[in-house]
């Protein structure tokens, strides 16, 4: 017998008689059935059953718990480990190196991106610029990520007056942040490595923990010493 929901001419003309009836629609599959059927493959793969968290023994869910804490802790290892490494392949410094002017524009303007750069320009005889040398040695060693250099004034830039020194130059991409010029700028003899270090991080050159001048007792002292003097002159 022929099958009346095959689709043939034949069936047509005898459905538009009436002779045999409409052909069966074909069900339609809702979303729901579609949304169920995935969820109901993935957790034949996985071997979840549906709702299963509220299923779950108080061990199951801490073992559960354990094992997010597990990839918690492991994406911050990693990410650490990331910042180690780069941090150990900016740490390439670590002394106070001496240039001559042809260096000038490769170790300074051409540094590296991101790169800062802590230039002293000094000369010898002068107890100010063996000073700040000393104390440079001890903050190279300290902050490697930041590239110190020295170089005898005259030398580096011809014709700089021995009046500035010591001169302090502070780069960053090739550009110059700030400038430290002279004794009275850079405090004299007094100058200790912990306020070199603090005027050296508040241009940003290094990554200071000091963030307020190791001498603000001493400057008020000054100042309070000064206005005295002027009152009782007045």
């Amino acid at each position: 017998m022929q099958d009346p929901n095959e689709d043939t001419e034949w069936n047509d003309i005898l459905r538009r008689k009436g002779i045999i009836p409409e052909k069966e629609k074909e069900k339609e599959v809702t979303e729901d059935q579609i949304v169920n059927l995935l969820e109901s493959t993935i957790d034949e793969k996985t071997g979840r059953a549906p709702n299963n968290l509220e299923e779950k023994s108080l061990d199951e869910l801490d073992e559960l718990e354990d094992e997010e804490d597990e990839r918690v802790l492991e994406e911050y290892r990693q990410k650490r480990i990331a910042e180690l490494r780069e941090l150990a392949n900016r740490s390439k410094y670590g002394e106070v190196r001496e240039i001559s002017a042809e260096d000038y524009v490769r170790e300074v303007n051409k540094a590296g991106e991101d790169i800062w750069v802590v230039l002293h320009l000094y000369k010898s005889g002068i107890p100010l610029c063996t000073l700040i040398n000393q104390h440079l040695t001890s903050l190279a060693r300290k902050f490697p990520t930041t590239k110190f250099l020295k170089s005898i004034s005259t030398t580096c830039i011809p014709n700089w007056p021995d009046s500035n020194l010591p001169t302090i130059f502070i780069y960053c991409n090739g550009n110059m942040v700030k400038q430290l010029i002279g004794p009275l700028e850079l405090h004299g003899m007094n100058l200790t490595v912990e306020e070199l270090e603090w005027m050296l991080g508040q241009a940003e050159a290094v990554p200071t923990k000091i963030k307020e001048d190791p001498r603000p007792v001493v400057r008020d002292v000054l100042t309070s010493m000064l206005k005295n003097q002027d009152e009782e002159d007045w």
